[in-house]
């Protein structure tokens, strides 16, 4: 039987239209320990520092130490799986995140996964989660305010957009409070906002999202959540996760404020991999590079130059303290990298002053210019006049007899304190803020009784809703104070009709 030299020809061009010219190589290497969320493996002669590696029961791993005889690897998930002996191979990708905007009204963890029950989320690009922060020409000031809608904030340490502000204070003082307030105030104020909890109990994260779909924010809002049961892997990429995904959104020139609750957990996550990886331990076990590990996660905290977007991400890291002590280890690296902290003090707090934000140790670097020209205006004696009650308040209490200036600077730095305080989850408009603090600096409530000043408060902001909306729309809409003659006439007739409590009570008795 013959065959025809068409038939080869057919046959060999059939052979060579299934050839792929490219041969699969892949590096692997050898699980020679594994344990506490971490292995190393033997032969990955060529991995990257942050290489995404897979093993062969697929769980994911981050490339951390590179030694001479073999790669110490963090494990993202669950290492009981993982085996000595196992092969683990390279991959080629730096430690991505997936993002997308889909992620908006989401709860998700570490890697981007939802872990709220609604579904997959479809990733429109993935972002390395460790990236260079914008460097000194692709930046610009910081001159946008971001309001808090909380008065001691934004009267004495304002927040400019694209800043770094700390929060700082002792477990229980409510830190966290002041970050969901500061969330809940960016209802149509075009932020998109993302909360990373670390190391946050299931119920507390869960507490936090049912109280952010009360208010309407998770319809801006990311929740990006690493549990203490997750692998300490999981808790120490969490923040820069949550970074990536901000600048997903910044890069498209919107602004976004980011929350780290708490970096301490981070820290102590760090250390944990650290010393099981056999980094040498330096002060109090951390490792010599924790500082660089916060600093360049917040130094990505920035207000992006008009040439790129314009866009901007405030971060606001959250430390915790203990009794009191900001001159610890990581306090006092985190305080150094931002720009300014949030004092919580905790004597106040347990004394019924609530946010308990202590003027004298919070301190906002980018300052005044984070504030509208009006709220600057009527905020301008507020430090000195708490700052000197605190002072007087000392020695009144030696002395009975004051003199008449001593005891009017006693009676103002009493109101003072008393309009600082807020109730949780009730942020307040910027121009409702200014009102209040003008009637305050402007002497209106120093023949109201303190007890009174609270409903005073709430009295004068119905007033003006009601008959007065007009100057109201005019702070927003300028920026500005509005004329005086008009504001003081507005003030003055709402005092006239003001009734003190005791006064009330007659009247009704009667």
């Amino acid at each position: 039987m013959s065959i025809k030299a068409e038939e080869i020809s057919a046959l060999i061009k059939q052979q060579l239209a299934g050839y792929k010219d490219e041969l699969s190589v892949d590096e692997t290497g050898i699980v020679t320990y594994v344990g506490d969320g971490v292995a190393r493996a033997h032969g990955l002669d060529n991995a990257l520092s942050g290489e995404l590696l897979e093993f062969e029961n697929g769980i994911f791993g981050m490339a951390q130490n590179l030694e001479s005889n073999d790669v110490g690897i963090v494990v993202l998930g669950d290492c009981t799986g993982i085996r000595e002996g196992a092969t683990v191979k390279r991959t080629g990708q730096i430690m991505e995140v997936p993002v997308s905007k889909d992620m908006i009204g989401r709860t998700i963890n570490s890697l981007g996964q939802p872990i709220d029950g609604k579904g997959d989320i479809k990733a429109e690009s993935s972002r390395p989660i460790e990236k260079k922060a914008p460097g000194i020409m692709d930046r610009q000031s910081v001159s946008e305010p971001l309001q808090t809608g909380i008065k001691a904030i934004d009267s004495l340490v304002p927040i400019g957009r694209g800043q770094r502000e700390l929060i700082i204070g002792d477990r229980k003082t409510g830190k966290t409070s002041v970050a969901i307030d500061t969330i809940l105030n960016q209802k149509d104020q075009d932020m998109i906002c993302i909360y990373v909890a670390i190391g946050q109990k299931d119920s507390t994260v869960r507490s936090q999202v049912s109280t952010l779909e009360k208010y309407g924010a998770m319809d801006y809002t990311i929740v990006l959540s690493a549990g203490p049961s997750e692998p300490a892997p999981l808790l120490y990429i969490a923040p820069y996760a949550g970074a990536a995904i901000g600048e997903y959104f910044m890069n498209q020139g919107k602004h976004v404020l980011v929350v780290y609750d708490d970096l301490t957990k981070q820290a102590n996550a760090y250390r944990e991999l650290s010393l099981i990886l056999r980094r040498p331990p330096g002060r109090e076990a951390y490792p010599g590079d924790i500082f660089y590990t916060h600093s360049r996660l917040l130094e990505r905290a920035a207000k992006l130059s008009d040439k790129l977007g314009g866009g901007s991400m405030t971060a606001l890291p959250i430390v915790e303290t203990q009794a009191g002590d900001v001159s610890a280890y990581i306090p006092t690296n985190v305080i150094s990298i931002t720009d300014g902290q949030i004092f919580l003090n905790s004597d106040m707090f347990y004394s019924g002053t609530r946010p308990a934000i202590d003027a004298g140790t919070s301190v906002s670097r980018v300052g005044g210019d984070a504030q509208i020209k009006a709220m600057k205006k009527v905020a301008g004696t507020l430090r000195l006049d708490l700052a000197s009650y605190h002072e007087l308040q000392a020695f009144a209490q030696f002395g009975s007899d004051l003199d008449d200036a001593t005891q009017a600077k006693l009676n103002r730095g009493a109101r003072t304190e008393e309009v600082l305080k807020q109730p949780l989850h009730a942020p307040l408009p910027v121009e409702k803020q200014v009102i209040i603090l003008y009637c305050l600096t402007h002497g209106h409530l120093d023949n109201i009784e303190v007890d009174d000043i609270a409903r005073y408060q709430n009295e004068l902001f119905e007033y003006f809703d009601a008959s007065h909306r007009d100057l109201l729309d005019s702070i927003v809409e300028t920026g500005q104070l509005p004329d005086t003659d008009k504001l003081d006439e507005a003030v003055n007739a709402f005092d006239n009709s003001f009734q003190p409590t005791e006064t009330k009570k007659d009247t009704q008795n009667n």
